[in-house]
């Protein structure tokens, strides 16, 4: 019981450090309202709005019905363009996207000659150009067989008919949202725990711990568990205000669970982040060696790029991270309603993670504390 006191007493330490620390409390609000509304709503991943040209020379029925085919939000409305003037439209960045219509395409078309339809794209409009590229040839195409299928044999050959289940708008920053929360957890989660640590050496507050009757292990878990409450604190009021309230995700899983879950992913981060502690010297040189450590838990975890995109050996090296299991964990609970009997191979695997984590560290905090 004396353990458990001891380790209650000093994690209030770190909460009553954490409440004069001015800076750090407008960070952490600022992390978890701002940081996750503006990308939610003003990034968008995909085609949006992107701008359009046409050059007519046909002048058909099939044209217009191409033109006409290009529709918000995805595309503006075509404007007409002359030919003389189509490469001084791209070259001046006036359109992304410049459709040329050869003259007898709606003839050559129905007569089976495969007439050629020429799409020119500024790919200078790095994301627009790529997806949007794909996205008009796949609009064009189903015109152009709905059309040719229609004149044949007087109705479409084939009727395709797809419905979103969740997210019917597909709304990108629903899913942005939580993938920012995701980034700043684990962010905060080993920058705060490994910043007290360096702090009270650098200040010599750990000098006066350890003349007190405490363990390394008491010190590390009070620090675990103050920093993981303030930021399991800071989760749950972001999803209810900025996710589900301002933005208004409607998150079908149970939040507890969630949080949950997040508790247990902090036992694994902020264990790392005093491990990285113990190998640094100052604050700016554990800065210094967080940035190769978050950077790829944050870039490779499956959020900004899908898991199977990447080589197999980094698939499999990835598996070692914390934030692959939890964003996997995160989408699975928040988005799918899952329960402990769907994830539980995940939330094994974060568990085993995090207790070898805490391994790691204890033993290195120790050793640091006796050198």
């Amino acid at each position: 019981m004396d353990k458990l006191a001891h380790i209650f007493r000093l994690g209030l330490k770190e909460l009553t450090s954490l409440r004069y620390d001015s800076v750090l409390l407008l960070f952490l609000l600022y992390a978890f309202s701002v940081a996750v509304y503006l990308p939610a709503t003003g990034s968008v991943i995909g085609v949006h709005n992107a701008s359009v040209a046409i050059v007519d020379e046909d002048r058909s029925l099939l044209s217009r019905r191409l033109a006409e085919a290009l529709q918000p939000p995805e595309f503006q409305a075509p404007e007409t363009l002359p030919y003389d003037q189509l490469d001084a439209a791209l070259d001046s960045g006036r359109f992304t996207f410049v459709i040329d219509v050869p003259a007898n395409f709606q003839a050559d078309l129905l007569a089976g000659r495969q007439p050629a339809l020429q799409v020119n794209v500024d790919a200078t409009a790095m994301s627009q150009a790529f997806m949007g590229a794909r996205d008009l040839g796949r609009i064009l195409q189903g015109e152009l067989l709905d059309y040719a299928g229609r004149q044949a044999t007087g109705q479409a050959p084939i009727g395709l008919s797809s419905r979103a289940l969740f997210n019917a708008n597909l709304q990108g920053g629903w899913f942005l949202a939580l993938f920012q929360i995701v980034n700043h957890i684990t962010i905060l989660a080993i920058l705060l725990t490994g910043t007290a640590l360096l702090r009270e050496r650098e200040h010599g507050t750990l000098d006066h711990l350890l003349v007190l009757p405490l363990t390394a292990l008491e010190i590390m878990l009070a620090k675990i568990w103050s920093n993981a409450l303030v930021v399991v604190g800071c989760t749950w009021l972001s999803l209810e205000l900025v996710i589900k309230g301002a933005l208004g995700v409607p998150l079908s899983g149970s939040l507890a669970f969630f949080l949950a879950v997040t508790a247990l992913y902090l036992f694994a981060s902020t264990a790392l982040g005093i491990f990285l502690a113990t190998l640094a010297r100052s604050i700016p040189q554990f800065g210094l060696l967080a940035i190769p450590v978050i950077i790829p838990m944050l870039m490779l975890s499956g959020g900004s790029t899908p898991m199977e995109s990447m080589p197999v050996w980094l698939q499999q090296v990835m598996q070692f991270s914390p934030s692959t299991h939890y964003l996997s964990l995160s989408t699975s609970i928040l988005f799918r309603g899952a329960g402990p009997d769907v994830v539980w191979p995940e939330l094994a695997a974060l568990t085993a993670i995090g207790l070898g984590f805490f391994v790691l560290a204890a033993l290195r905090f120790r050793r640091s504390l006796a050198a």
